[in-house]
């Protein structure tokens, strides 16, 4: 159950902790910045994730193609290029597509 909701604009978080770094987005509170570019994030993890770039690392390998990425979900998202698969429809018109903002772009 997700009992914690953004008076902001009513997203339901699971945890009171969830829901302090994500009414951050809604301030632009952004209190952990990079020290190698400046980019400032609105959680640790957020600026552990983004520290991965400078570093190199991308852990996580296409078994298609070898292609390697940094985070899962981009890996998952470029997967779908190889399987076909498109999860998000528009309701109105039925075109599907491969990532979630390419739905809401169109």
């Amino acid at each position: 159950e997700r009992p914690h909701g953004c008076a902001e604009c009513g997203k339901t978080l699971g945890g009171g902790k969830s829901l302090r770094i994500h009414q951050r987005s809604h301030a632009a509170e952004r209190p952990y910045p990079c020290a190698e570019c400046g980019k400032s994030f609105n959680c640790h993890s957020g600026l552990v994730r983004h520290q991965m770039i400078h570093r190199g690392e991308r852990p996580y390998k296409c078994a298609e193609c070898g292609k390697c990425y940094s985070r899962k979900e981009h890996l998952q998202n470029h997967q779908r290029l190889h399987t076909g698969e498109r999860p998000f429809a528009c309701t109105a018109c039925g075109k599907s597509f491969i990532r979630k903002q390419n739905l809401l772009k169109h």
